[in-house]
């Protein structure tokens, strides 16, 4: 394979608004990696040529034109770029255990945060004319106990990330789906959920707090907005 150099740039399929492709472009931006994104529609996704690369009809999805493969679903698009690419282990552990503890991090933010999250922010976001709050409460409280998974793991260990003292790819992972938790994901389900985050899950919010600092995501924001405000979707 080339040289870091040379390679050339992996060519996304992404959502301006949707959290999963964000996980893959904060990767490669931490990884100094080159990329071309391609906004979609919701309706494209579920007609060709799209569905053709990705019967799935969702996003993410790349192609990359260094090996010719062609990958969708996050977890495995980022666990893709860190074998293949993360030559120096800046965002991995090689070392046992702890590189299947990454793993077992990064699978847990697609099975669990993930999911209940992702749940939460459709009937929040896509059925405001319609009574559903036992279904807003039971999500609610499904997100408070992720957090509560992450904030027991952090105490257990004390250290500053999900496995020891590396900011990995797993902890990443959790990024774009935090970044709308407390104003809008949990606004009908708590006064003030900022806060609340705050005092229930101190270390969770420090951890969450700790990842936003980082150059990757503050250039991944931007990215984001200016995508969204020349789609007109609303932040």
């Amino acid at each position: 394979m080339s040289g870091r150099g040379e390679l050339k740039p992996i060519k996304i399929y992404g959502h301006v608004a949707g959290p999963q492709p964000w996980k893959v472009v904060i990767v490669l931006k931490e990884l100094g990696m080159a990329y071309d994104i391609e906004f979609l529609t919701a309706d494209e996704m579920k007609v060709a040529p799209y569905i053709d690369i990705c019967p799935n009809g969702r996003v993410p999805t790349i192609l990359d034109p260094n090996t010719g493969i062609t990958l969708w679903e996050s977890g495995t698009i980022v666990e893709y770029i860190e074998d293949l690419y993360d030559h120096d282990a800046k965002l991995k552990y090689t070392t046992f255990p702890e590189k299947y503890h990454q793993k077992n991090w990064k699978d847990y933010q697609i099975a669990g945060h993930d999911l209940f999250l992702g749940q939460k922010a459709y009937f929040t976001m896509f059925h405001t004319d319609q009574d559903l709050s036992s279904v807003h409460e039971h999500y609610g409280n499904m997100t408070r106990w992720v957090l509560g998974v992450i904030e027991t793991q952090l105490t257990k260990t004390g250290k500053p990330y999900l496995v020891g003292d590396k900011c990995t790819y797993a902890d990443l992972m959790y990024i774009p789906f935090n970044l709308v938790l407390a104003d809008k994901l949990m606004r009908n389900v708590s006064e003030n959920f900022e806060k609340e985050w705050k005092e229930k899950f101190p270390r969770c919010y420090d951890w969450n707090a700790r990842l936003m600092q980082r150059d990757s995501l503050k250039e991944a924001l931007v990215e984001k907005y200016r995508a969204m405000d020349n789609a007109g979707w609303p932040r």
